[in-house]
């Protein structure tokens, strides 16, 4: 098999939440299998601008606070205006808020909707129709365990998460058999700031690496080559599936 299938040499790719966490890791394998990075967020991007640079790709980072309609629509405009073209799309950014469900507040509610299921389905559609008019594309959300399971008091993000699943069959469904796939990626237990909380928990920490076959919890690195695969030709007949890469989490 050519290790062509799996390159993205003059691929450009638009990684949203790309400057700590799962996005920068997803970004850094974007790079190293050849693409250039456009990093969107709301935190420095210093540090992953001189990573993606260091390995010879060029980095343009955006500010952009994705909870605000008119912010993602400026991001997908800037980002073509600043590039010329988005070949892939990575919808990375997310957030976590956690209380009894007895006890969530509506505004807790809206702003984990707002930032992760609208931002995912807006920034889908203004780049989707962009790569519909080039007749080829790929489109990667970041679903969870949560796009599958219920959870415990994170109501909103566990809805958010069974969204984005949806989305990304919705999506597959209208635009596969026009050059693009949309496909996800649904991490496991991660080393993130969002699971700092539960890995402090000792209880929660022991029960949760006690029910993960690989026996660890997961890392950015592990996405990378993920993240990778269905940006590349390798995954050209791949759309609509949500790739768990969770050490075997659901399966135990």
């Amino acid at each position: 098999m050519s290790h062509d299938l799996f390159s993205l040499h003059g691929k450009i790719a638009l990684v949203t939440g790309a400057s700590r966490g799962l996005g920068k890791g997803m970004a850094l394998g974007l790079a190293e299998a050849g693409a250039d990075i456009i990093g969107a967020g709301i935190s420095s991007m210093a540090g992953i601008k001189s990573e993606i640079e260091s390995l010879g790709r060029s980095f343009i980072g955006i500010e952009a606070d994705l909870s605000e309609e008119s912010a993602r629509r400026e991001l997908v405009t800037r980002a073509l205006k600043e590039s010329g073209r988005i070949d892939v799309l990575v919808n990375n950014s997310g957030m976590i808020r956690r209380a009894a469900a007895e006890e969530y507040s509506m505004e807790d509610w809206r702003a984990v909707i707002s930032l992760n299921a609208e931002a995912v389905f807006q920034l889908s559609s203004e780049t989707g129709r962009h790569m519909l008019e080039k007749g080829k594309g790929k489109i990667i959300n970041i679903a969870s365990m949560l796009s599958f399971q219920g959870g415990v008091r994170v109501p909103a993000y566990t809805a958010s998460k069974h969204a984005v699943a949806g989305i990304t069959k919705a999506l597959s469904n209208e635009w596969a058999g026009r050059g693009v796939c949309v496909n996800a990626i649904a991490p496991g237990y991660m080393e993130t700031d969002n699971t700092e909380a539960l890995r402090q928990d000792k209880e929660r920490n022991a029960f949760i690496q006690s029910r993960i076959p690989a026996g660890r919890w997961g890392s950015a690195e592990d996405l990378k080559g993920p993240a990778v695969f269905l940006a590349s030709d390798a995954s050209n007949y791949v759309s609509g599936h949500i790739l768990a890469v969770d050490g075997g989490w659901l399966n135990f």
